[in-house]
């Protein structure tokens, strides 16, 4: 089944102002905005983040066990009408699904959320070059061309990944086997990364066995961006506009991507990544168990800025 990646979250929240400033904070576009009801908030390739107050009736429901701000819906994109039929064949099988009037699919997964499918929004974007200067290897830029610029308007290109507490995690792993998810690596105990076929990304879910009652909904969710330089530039201007880091800068070891991970309004941690591991199906996923030797190679530690003589 050809399954791109998520193309938009849905998050219930109980402060539309703090969650809209938020996102255009982070980087997001603001497609429509009414401080009543809610808002789309996209990344340059069309993917986003919509945010509804968490009484909304149109809302699918809480995952068990969560209260709002929670995230309440996870939609899909898919490459084609085919692989739409493909979904609504192998899910209605056991359970109901329902078809919207623009042809998407809705339903229920195996850990409690809400999931849909529909047609790709992805599209084709123009973003600047990113090249590196390696030692060895052709240069990355062209003469005069400064990686560093203080002034760098830096913009979230796609969704990424979400990661989510489950109350049986081999019951959610096979829900999505079912629709061509790949395990890529395993946390022994805790839960596997996922791939659709349509990606090549180490992950686009991460599912997390439940422990206690406080490890519920949705754990972090995050967009890519250009490269590491810009997750640490970006996340500092993060910090300099008062928003709380949770956890890095640091580079993970399973999937190799930067990380910065901030506070939000939305019941989950967001992130800032970049320059994720890409797969293909000869690859052999790796089982570890978890824990901060497995799951940072470093990790540093946000500081006031530093100059010579202070």
């Amino acid at each position: 089944m050809n399954i791109l990646g998520p193309d938009h979250l849905v998050f219930g929240v109980d402060d539309l102002a703090a969650a809209r400033q938020y996102l255009l904070d982070y980087g997001l576009d603001e497609q429509g905005f009414d401080a009543a009801t809610g808002g789309h908030f996209t990344a340059l390739d069309g993917t986003g983040i919509v945010i509804r107050r968490d009484d909304d009736p149109g809302l699918p429901p809480l995952p068990p066990g969560a209260h709002s701000p929670c995230l309440r819906d996870t939609v899909y994109g898919v490459a084609d009408a085919a692989t739409l039929a493909a979904i609504r064949a192998e899910l209605g099988r056991d359970r109901e699904v329902r078809v919207d009037a623009d042809g998407s699919l809705h339903t229920i997964d195996d850990g409690g959320f809400a999931i849909g499918f529909q047609l790709t929004v992805r599209h084709p974007y123009t973003a600047r070059h990113l090249g590196f200067n390696v030692p060895g290897q052709p240069p990355g830029r062209a003469p005069n061309d400064c990686a560093a610029n203080p002034d760098e308007v830096i913009k979230p290109r796609t969704l990424s990944h979400l990661v989510q507490f489950v109350p049986d995690v081999a019951k959610a792993e096979a829900f999505y086997a079912r629709l061509g998810f790949v395990v890529t690596d395993r946390f022994e105990n805790l839960g596997p990364f996922m791939r659709p076929a349509g990606t090549a990304d180490h992950h686009t879910l991460f599912m997390i066995q439940r422990f206690n009652e406080h490890m519920v909904g949705c754990n972090h969710f995050t967009f890519h961006l250009g490269s590491a330089s810009e997750v640490l530039q970006h996340g500092w201007a993060f910090v300099d506009k008062g928003y709380k880091s949770f956890w890095g800068p640091g580079r993970h070891i399973l999937g190799s991507n930067y990380f910065w991970y901030f506070n939000s309004p939305f019941g989950a941690v967001m992130e800032i990544d970049a320059d994720m591991d890409l797969h293909d199906d000869a690859w052999v996923p790796r089982t570890c168990p978890p824990g901060k030797d497995n799951s940072q190679i470093f990790l540093f530690t946000a500081a006031p800025k530093w100059a010579p003589g202070e």
